[in-house]
């Protein structure tokens, strides 16, 4: 087996914790819906795994709910509302390592640090501008740009649990959603108290610097350490959210449509392009083997579908065909017409 296909084959699955769908089915019951019904009708065309053992869910189910949702209970702002009566509980031991940080940079901080126990698609950072601080919190998933009813529930919880961190002192200069304006914003502007900015290049909240140097009532140094080596410990044991399947999903996701350069997705990852390549060398691996091995696969999974052969070219992120056409005669062996002949023949 090639060092490429060893690559592919040992991508496992990401994974997120319990804790939303837990809040999610308190939130639903709240708003007087049946979650069991909703999460029925949700998965009706779909026969959902078995559950996982450790209570952790795989990433990728989490669009289905989303997706559905509005229309299921008749609420095009059923994200905000879910938002709105959901209580910031400490289900995790990230929560808990918030609420024992002797400031908010701290609290933020041990978030950003853990923020994969949480889920392996968070690419959340935090970004100090003068006197405005932006605290990204995207989060990816394959064949999805930015899902709206996810995301706007996720910046009111965002900003409950900040508020509830700084003793109600937390406040919002702005947010900010990749997704488009919807139709209708008035229920943003009463939730939020302010309008959101729409189609931006990531979803974040912008508050005051000043609150990050903000002691908290609930600082415990003690506690925090101890809390601190727990999730580490819990973070090594996430093999399926390491650094390397992380690398390849977010590959995965911007392939044919954003930058896939080691500075890029440095940067996305919230690592200096040479503290990446350090880490992927303590893996034995790099950037384009890792690439290679995405687009090697997606390459084979197209093909399979029938896809254009410059439709697969362009989602393997390669502007022209005849680079592809190098790539694949190196990856295979053969052009791409003879390997789908062969699948075909299978």
């Amino acid at each position: 087996m090639s060092t490429v296909e060893s690559d592919a084959s040992s991508f496992v699955p990401l994974t997120h914790s319990a804790t939303l769908r837990r809040l999610l089915y308190e939130a639903l019951s709240e708003l007087g819906l049946d979650p069991g019904r909703v999460y029925l009708g949700v998965n009706q065309h779909r026969r959902p795994g078995p559950p996982p053992v450790d209570g952790r869910l795989r990433h990728d189910d989490a669009p289905q709910f989303w997706l559905a949702a509005d229309s299921l209970v008749g609420d095009p702002d059923i994200g905000l509302h879910l938002g709105e009566v959901m209580k910031p509980r400490l289900l995790d031991v990230v929560g808990y390592l918030l609420l024992a940080s002797r400031d908010l940079d701290e609290a933020l901080a041990s978030f950003l640090r853990f923020q994969h126990i949480l889920s392996g698609g968070f690419v959340a950072q935090l970004r100090t501008e003068g006197a405005q601080a932006r605290l990204v919190i995207d989060l990816n998933y394959l064949g999805f740009s930015s899902l709206r009813q996810q995301m706007e529930c996720l910046a009111l919880l965002f900003a409950k649990l900040l508020g509830f961190i700084t003793d109600g002192d937390f406040r919002l200069e702005g947010v900010q959603f990749r997704h488009s304006r919807p139709a209708r914003v008035s229920e943003h502007q009463r939730l939020f108290g302010l309008l959101p900015e729409f189609g931006c290049e990531h979803d974040a909240l912008l508050f005051p610097a000043s609150l990050l140097k903000r002691p908290s009532r609930t600082a415990n140094p003690e506690l925090h350490q101890m809390l601190w080596r727990h999730a580490e410990a819990q973070l090594e044991a996430l093999a399926g959210n390491d650094l390397l399947n992380r690398l390849r999903y977010l590959l995965g996701v911007r392939l044919g449509e954003a930058d896939c350069s080691l500075e890029a997705c440095a940067a996305e990852l919230g690592l200096g392009a040479g503290g990446l390549q350090r880490a992927l060398a303590e893996q034995g691996s790099n950037l384009r083997r890792v690439r290679e091995s995405v687009q090697r696969q997606r390459a084979v999974e197209l093909l399979r579908e029938g896809k254009a052969m410059r439709e697969v070219a362009r989602a393997c992120g390669f502007s022209e065909l005849s680079p592809f056409y190098r790539a694949f005669r190196r990856w295979y062996g053969m052009p791409p017409e003879a390997y789908r002949a062969r699948l075909n023949a299978v």
